[in-house]
């Protein structure tokens, strides 16, 4: 019996639909759905337990893959079994985590699972932009605590008309690519990138979406109405004490306060927090201390969160001294490192990056190999942040999620700015060296500057810039704070990274925290963070204002050309010989790619100097050389043969012929070498193909004059073999049977077998 399935219809406005449905699949599970957009199809389950973990934060997983056979494909690789998320599956996962996290109550600890699988692929359908709705729209229909419904869409923008989750087509030709979660009432986060767009522009991109966020909330509530929306579970609440609160509140905050107003280091600050928490716990007897442990820590947090938060709404002032809209101090240097091909170190305040370039052919193209998605990029950013980065020990367990998001934000600020003529495989690596705020924008800061020095010819030089948000909803005070501190994104009410050049913005990241974020104070925040931006942008460009001309000394030089298709096969040689032993010869690296629409050969040639680059460019010139019909070459006899000589083109060397012994002088020739040796230079006329060997042919007697009375011997077969009639077609038969077949040697043979008797 097939289940009752409950469904809902978004309708795209453009003849396009999402639907929701429920009551079919997965009903184990907590919540589950099933999201269709033609032909894309999403399953989303969410399973939260009863009991909750013994930690004090939620333990939530959120869990985003693609099935290879959605595309009726295999996995790639030895294993035929998906593994490990791709980079994609994994910046999808923390697009949805953002979003679903802050709207769990602050208290609640179950261990929570959102899956969500890609089970049907549409080749235009991007299946990222319904992560988000499949999500919420599941939890809707579960029972757990859950503050409101949300969505998630993608915004393109073509011919200056935006479109709410556009196609891959779609994409390609748009000026920028956001995606934007939201609730009915509040935008809460923002990512994408965009080329050079303006503050305004990129406003009214998250008014669009938010629109068409709302349709899809409404849709949800439907949907959980209609399916019969369940009471929601109760779970334990974490004990609470008000008396305990003030006093920890009175104890502290003008403690606090104090300590926040010097203006001190992020070491000599915490060591001072420290301290008046440790005056606090001191306070109480060890027995207090052992029952009210943790509220005394939660309730400290608080005191010290409102008393950091006070300081900069009444003063303007921050941890560090600084006033809201002021930059700490930057120092740059790039060429820090002598081996690598580019490099630069990027200081801002206790922040610090430094960043390496790496050239290289098609070879080195990052692949990627996804159900959605199969391509490679020629440009890409690997940031990696070590413990030691933030004064701390612990295990490093292979790259994290968050080092994945970082350093893919840094990568769409900064790869526009490549030139599409760039003929390099590019990676860039962030190394961060200190951390306290923003080391993903100090990574496109000193992205920039390595590229740079490394000579990647930028179209513009990109920075960026981390905002911060302090807002009181009851007096209405606000404080956008330019250039956080690690501490100042944790207190705040947003966090937001923007990259820009001078004329734009070209990528952006936000998480926003508070409800009802008007689009004035967003505006404001985007202007102050342009400031801060060009301002970096000035301490960059003191430091290296344009590309370096060319690469370094010890980087590898890249040469393009192209060949015709039937050169391809000759350049390669059999089982790769010759390619294999010109890069042998030359000291370089050699990529041929086959051109998809002109069919011709592609060669990339990657060497360090001149020299070798030079070789194999002559190489290539010698397989396409084509001598033309009546002319005079230069040629090396390079082998010597009974019947001829070898030689070589002198403009094409390794581009050989036959000369025949018959064509080297007009008198008979008994030996070779007679008239060439091994080694002599000399020229000749091509004659092109002779028809009767089908060989090329060429000739040294053709430009010799001709001896005084010299007369050709006939050919073999030449006489007239006319009849009496003077027909042609009566053929001398002289040496043949009656079938035609030559009996002279079997004549001659007889003939010496009776004078032997």
């Amino acid at each position: 019996m097939i289940p009752k399935v409950f469904k809902e219809v978004i309708d795209l406005g453009d003849g396009r639909e999402i639907s929701i449905e429920t009551g079919k699949l997965a009903k184990q599970a907590h919540g589950s759905v099933v999201v269709k957009s033609g032909n894309c199809m999403l399953l989303c389950t969410v399973v939260s337990n009863y009991k909750a973990s013994d930690v004090d934060f939620l333990p939530l997983t959120v869990d985003y893959r693609e099935k290879f056979a959605a595309a009726g494909r295999y996995p790639g690789g030895f294993f035929k079994r998906e593994a490990r998320p791709s980079d994609g599956e994994v910046l999808t996962m923390r697009l949805v985590d953002r979003v679903l996290r802050p709207l769990f109550p602050k208290d609640y600890h179950a261990e929570t699972q959102v899956m969500i699988q890609l089970m049907s692929h549409d080749a235009e359908v991007m299946p990222d932009a319904m992560a988000g709705l499949a999500a919420s729209a599941a939890i809707q229909l579960s029972d757990f605590p859950f503050e409101c419904p949300i969505s998630e869409v993608r915004v393109g923008r073509v011919n200056g008309e935006f479109i709410i989750n556009p196609s891959y087509s779609q994409l390609a030709e748009s000026d920028l690519d956001m995606v934007i979660g939201a609730s009915e009432d509040s935008v809460m986060m923002v990512e994408g990138e965009m080329k050079e767009i303006s503050e305004e522009e990129m406003t009214e991109a998250i008014k669009f979406a938010h629109e068409a966020i709302k349709l899809q909330c409404q849709a949800q509530v439907k949907l959980a109405e209609a399916f019969g929306k369940k009471e929601t579970r109760e779970y334990e609440l974490e004990p609470e004490d008000e008396a305990l609160e003030k006093k920890i509140y009175d104890l502290a905050y003008d403690k606090v306060y104090a300590v926040a107003k010097a203006g001190s280091s992020k070491q000599e600050r915490g060591a001072a927090f420290a301290e008046i928490k440790e005056e606090i716990v001191a306070s109480f007897s060890e027995e207090e201390q052992e029952e009210l442990g943790d509220l005394i820590s939660k309730y400290y947090a608080k005191a010290e969160k409102a008393a950091v938060r006070d300081l900069t709404l009444n003063e303007g002032l921050r941890l560090d001294g600084r006033k809201t809209n002021e930059i700490r101090p930057i120092w740059c240097e790039v060429d820090y490192l002598p081996s690598t091909h580019g490099s630069s170190i990027f200081t801002r305040g206790e922040t610090q990056a430094l960043a390496t370039v790496t050239l290289g052919t098609s070879r080195e193209a990052n692949q990627i190999d996804m159900p959605s998605f199969e391509g490679e990029e020629r440009f890409y950013l690997h940031y990696n942040f070590p413990p030691f980065s933030t004064g701390e020990a612990r295990p490093i367990r292979g790259t994290s999620r968050r080092e994945i998001g970082h350093g893919n934000l840094a990568q769409r600020a900064l790869k526009d700015m490549v030139p599409e003529d760039c003929p390099y495989t590019v990676r860039v690596v962030s190394e961060i060296l200190e951390s306290n705020g923003s080391s993903s924008m100090a990574t496109v800061c000193a992205g920039t500057m390595a590229l740079m020095d490394a000579g990647v010819q930028l179209k513009k030089p990109v920075s960026g810039i981390a905002m911060g948000l302090i807002t009181d909803t009851e007096s209405g005070k606000f404080a956008v704070l330019s250039d956080i501190l690690g501490d100042e994104d944790h207190l705040g009410d947003m966090d937001f990274k923007v990259t820009g050049t001078a004329d734009g913005i070209t990528a952006c990241q936000m998480d926003i925290k508070v409800k009802g974020l008007s689009y004035e104070i967003l505006v404001k925040a985007l202007k102050q963070a342009r400031d801060g931006r060009l301002h970096i942008l000035e301490k960059i460009t003191e430091t290296i204002a344009t590309p370096n001309p060319t690469v370094k000394e010890h980087a590898p030089v890249m040469v393009t050309t192209r060949i015709p298709n039937e050169f391809i096969g000759a350049l390669i040689g059999p089982g790769g010989k010759v390619i294999q032993e010109l890069q042998k010869e030359t000291d370089t690296t050699i990529v041929i790619n086959e051109d998809p629409v002109t069919e011709e050969g592609i060669v990339e040639i990657l060497g360090v100097g001149s020299q070798g680059i030079d070789a194999v460019m002559a190489k290539i010139k010698s397989l396409m050389f084509k001598p033309e019909v009546g002319n005079v070459y230069e040629v090396k006899v390079i082998k010597m043969l009974d019947f001829g000589a070898v030689v070589e083109y002198t403009q094409a060397p390794g581009n050989e012929v036959l000369l025949h012994v018959s064509e080297l002088a007009w008198e008979r020739t008994e030996n070779v070498t007679d008239v060439v040796n091994l080694g002599d230079i000399i020229e000749v006329k091509y004659f092109g193909v002779d028809p009767r060997t089908r060989k090329e042919k060429v000739s040294r007697k053709a430009l010799l004059p001709k001896p005084e009375g010299y007369e050709s011997k006939p050919r073999s077969g030449g006489r007239d073999n006319r009849d009496n009639r003077g027909n042609r077609d009566s053929r001398d038969n002289r040496g043949r049977d009656n079938r035609g077949r030559d009996n002279r040697g079997r004549d001659n043979r007889s003939s010496r077998d009776n004078n032997d008797d």
